[in-house]
């Protein structure tokens, strides 16, 4: 029967509310037991099937473990509990000429902590601090060294004094972590102060090198040549490192060592300094320009501070460096019983770790000589025996108002007279190449652009000598070309870059932005002395392996060939000879003051310079010579920088170095011998 819409709605007190949710119990969800049949054997099929899913999964996984992925999970394994540690090797030894043993090694005793136990034991630090005289920041800045890893020992005292030694054998149970360990560190049984620029001195490697040899088995806690003959003859003198496996709990701690390589010694590098050459010409240097400092320029009066020199030996048959002293010098004990900071910078402010003898580059002024001697008698463009009369002042022909030197005045005033080629080099005159280097320039398109330029190249002036040693600064030879290079580099250092006569008269004898190396110079005056072979000034001798056996032999090297026939050679030596002999000559006073041979059977040829520097600063002083001349064996050079006259301050340096020579003649190489002190 059909009722009106509004009839279906709920009366009011009979229903829900208008709207009102309808309410939903558990029970309207889950059906009443009594509605439903148990079915407890689903429950368990359901149970077992899980577990036996999880069974399957652990069987397949120790399947791949057992059996696919065995030896992945031994090499893992293995690297868990297995460590190397590297043995350095101990490094070969430095030898002179004669087998005298000038870098060596010593066994100490090194006190090391393990730093697992320093951070279990916190207070051994305190305990090590109070026996060792450290401070707890000193031994935690060496705990914190990234050279060592974390299951290295590291190095807390080197060479441990035997107290301490003793003292922490006897007490074990008070120091956890420590073991005293050997160790080889560098010494020097002849002092730690001969030829130390030439030696050199190892320490740390850094992370830049180890990355630049990936393939040499350097570790970060090698210990490395950082200059000198230690850092050129690296390779052979580092031996090759031993190793150690070691077997490791899980706190890092050893528990055994499984396995040894033992490291091999280092070759020992042979030189052909010698060791008393080496130590007269040392102290040659240090009295010279003590002697300097003391007395003032009879010129300018003032006290020449003389702050660098150097002086060197060399055979002039075969390039052998004989022996290179450095001024100021360093000794090189301090690298092993440790070095301030504040001693350091002291010594780097001072200039110390400068090897002047290559790495100083000085105005070489009349020693210059010899090159545009040479090169006037090349060329032709005066004979030796054409005379020039020196009056002490030299004017450029047409040289105008304004351009760059016009009058050049000798360092003798009053002029030396009327000299030849051979007159010119005894007196020094400065006239006279003043003169050549006008005519050169005047005569540019008959004898080429350069033409004393190009025989100092010959020489090796301006050229680097190719020595045995690291960081040689090469030396330059004033040109035209030069001083455009100059100038673009530093505008400011050098403000001439046009090229005019006087430039080209300055040059001629020695003077302009001429600067040259005291390496450079003594190798061109060997050249001379031999003939016209340039050889390659050569530090070590050979290689010697731990066993005796030779195992490299250096040969003299000859770089270049200077033209000296008799009638270029002879004329010049004829100068030089007199510069020591005769009475005339700039270094007669110095020679027969302190040379104690007989300038008659062993005859000397030399040089003075005596170079111009900055305005107020005194000039460097130079003398270069080689003998004796009747059968050239040795040339030698000092310069001492703002010493002064040549003749004054390098001339009795030189002849000092002669009394030593001509007593104690050098002899051959020794591969064999060694000698301990």
């Amino acid at each position: 029967m059909w009722r009106p819409w509004y009839s279906l709605r709920p009366r009011i007190g009979q229903g829900t509310r208008i709207n009102e949710p309808r309410t939903v119990g558990l029970r309207d969800l889950v059906a009443s037991p009594d509605e439903v049949g148990a079915r407890p054997e689903i429950r368990w099929r359901i149970i077992g099937a899980f577990f036996v899913v999880l069974v399957a999964l652990v069987i397949t996984r120790l399947f791949f473990l057992q059996v696919v992925e065995h030896q992945a999970a031994l090499a893992t394994v293995n690297s868990n509990s297995l460590r190397t540690a590297n043995i350095p090797a101990a490094r070969g030894e430095i030898r002179d000429r004669s087998g005298n043993v000038l870098v060596g090694n010593v066994s100490t005793t090194e006190l090391v902590l393990s730093q697992e136990q320093a951070r279990l034991n916190p207070g051994i630090k305190g305990t090590l601090a109070a026996l060792t005289g450290q401070s707890i920041a000193d031994i935690n800045a060496s705990l914190n060294n990234v050279q060592y890893t974390s299951y290295q020992p590291v190095p807390i005292l080197l060479n441990t004094p035997a107290p301490i030694i003793q003292y922490v054998k006897l007490h074990p149970s008070l120091f956890p972590g420590v073991s005293l360990v050997s160790a080889s560190t560098r010494t020097y049984p002849l002092g730690g102060s001969i030829a130390p620029h030439v030696m050199g001195y190892v320490g740390p490697i850094n992370p830049a090198e180890v990355a630049a040899n990936p393939n040499a088995g350097y570790q970060t806690n090698s210990i490395v040549g950082q200059n000198g003959i230690e850092q050129f003859y690296e390779p052979f003198l580092r031996g090759h490192d031993g190793s150690e496996k070691l077997r490791v709990d899980a706190r890092g701690n050893v528990v055994a060592v499984t396995q040894i390589k033992e490291p091999a010694v280092g070759n020992s590098v042979v030189l052909n300094l010698d060791a008393g050459l080496q130590q007269a010409v040392d102290q040659a240097l240090v009295t010279g320009i003590h002697r300097v400092r003391a007395n003032p320029d009879p010129r300018s009066g003032r006290y020449p501070p003389a702050p660098n020199g150097a002086a060197i030996v060399i055979d002039v048959h075969t390039g052998a460096v004989l022996a290179m002293s450095s001024f100021p010098g360093y000794d090189l004990n301090s690298f092993t019983h440790g070095l301030s900071t504040s001693e350091f910078r002291h010594l780097e402010a001072n200039g110390a770790f400068n090897n002047y003898a290559i790495q100083g580059q000085y105005t070489p002024g009349s020693t210059f000589k010899l090159i545009t001697a040479t090169a006037e008698l090349q060329t032709g463009i005066m004979s030796a025996q054409q005379y020039v009369r020196d009056t002490g002042k030299f004017t450029v022909p047409g040289c105008l108002q304004g351009n760059h030197g016009c009058v050049f005045h000798d360092d003798e005033t009053t002029g030396v007279g009327t000299v030849n080629l051979p007159l010119a080099l005894t007196r020094s005159s400065d006239y006279y190449f003043y003169n050549l280097g006008y005519l050169f320039w005047s005569h540019t398109g008959r004898y080429g652009d350069t033409p004393i330029q190009d025989v100092a190249a010959h020489y090796g002036l301006g050229q680097y000598t190719l020595v045995d040693l690291p960081y040689e600064d090469v030396g330059r030879v004033d040109s035209p070309t030069v001083r455009i290079a100059l100038h673009k580099s530093c505008a400011r250092c050098f403000p001439n870059y046009s090229w005019y006569t006087g430039d080209n008269v300055e040059m001629a004898f020695g003077q302009g932005s001429t600067a040259i190396t005291p390496l450079e110079l003594v190798t061109a005056y060997a050249t001379l002395a031999n003939g016209g072979y340039r050889y390659a000034p050569q530090v070590a001798a050979g290689v010697v392996s731990a066993q005796g056996k030779l195992v490299q032999r250096y040969q003299p090297k000859v770089v270049d060939r200077v033209s000296l026939p008799p009638r270029v050679r002879s004329p010049i030596v004829a100068g030089l000879i007199g510069v020591v002999n005769d009475s005339s000559g700039t270094g007669y006073y110095a020679f027969h003051h302190y040379a104690n041979f007989n300038l008659n059977s062993f005859v000397v040829a030399g040089k003075t310079g005596t170079a111009s520097n900055a305005p107020g600063q005194e000039p460097n002083s130079w003398f270069v010579a080689f003998g004796p001349v009747q059968n050239p064996r040795y040339a030698v050079v000092c310069v001492i920088g703002q010493g002064g006259y040549g003749a004054d301050g390098a001339a009795p340096v030189v002849a000092q170095i002669f009394n030593y020579l001509v007593a104690h003649p050098v002899k051959p190489v020794e591969f064999t011998a060694i000698r301990s002190h």
